[in-house]
């Protein structure tokens, strides 16, 4: 039975990244009963959806649990979606094998300031780099034009650095952390509710 009209469309942001992707496609190609709710796919960076969300601009959208304290007052997360993992969080890499031991002083091409990836990398090199932000999907590209020294990656980066001539040191170098899906909550305000967690799934 349909719970919502047929003029009930919700703007819905993700990555264009396979695990995102997974999670989407039986929506997007109306494989399963949405029950009568449509969803407008918006797929961007995770740092543009960031962004976005700090504008709220987006009803339903990822984001980098790094940027949730940003944006608490305008959304609430989702009891569903996150992606998580130990032992999976973003990676240094370089297509020097020597240089992989130490990163720091060096100059390091990152997802996004707001990402969980950039905020990780601070608290494992403390503040001792440079960085240059570019989209995730264009890291192995700035550091092979030498834009930077190392790249810090996430996404499907994690799962093809070796075959695209890069090396890394222990996976879990720089830890844990990664992304969320929060939705817009319009009578949300800055002073929240006695009792109120957030709570991440």
């Amino acid at each position: 039975m349909s719970t919502a009209s047929a003029a009930d469309v919700f703007t819905l942001g993700h990555s264009p990244d396979p695990d995102d992707a997974f999670m989407f496609y039986a929506m997007a190609e109306n494989k399963i009963d949405l029950r009568g709710y449509r969803f407008e796919h918006r797929l961007e960076d995770i740092q543009t959806l960031n962004e976005r969300a700090m504008r709220g601009e987006l009803q339903i959208s990822a984001i980098s649990i790094h940027a949730y304290a940003y944006v608490g007052e305008r959304y609430v997360l989702l009891p569903c979606g996150a992606s998580m993992g130990d032992g999976y969080g973003p990676m240094i890499v370089t297509p020097n094998e020597s240089q992989i031991e130490n990163a720091h002083g060096k100059v390091i091409a990152v997802p996004g300031k707001m990402t969980s990836a950039f905020l990780a990398l601070q608290l494992f090199l403390g503040n001792d780099f440079d960085h240059v932000v570019v989209p995730f999907d264009q890291i192995f590209d700035a550091v092979r034009k030498d834009k930077a020294d190392c790249g810090l990656i996430i996404h499907q980066g994690q799962l093809t650095y070796a075959k695209a001539g890069f090396h890394t040191r222990d996976r879990s170098a720089v830890a844990a952390g990664r992304k969320c899906f929060a939705a817009r909550h319009p009578a949300r305000r800055a002073t929240r509710p006695a009792g109120y967690h957030a709570r991440e799934h």
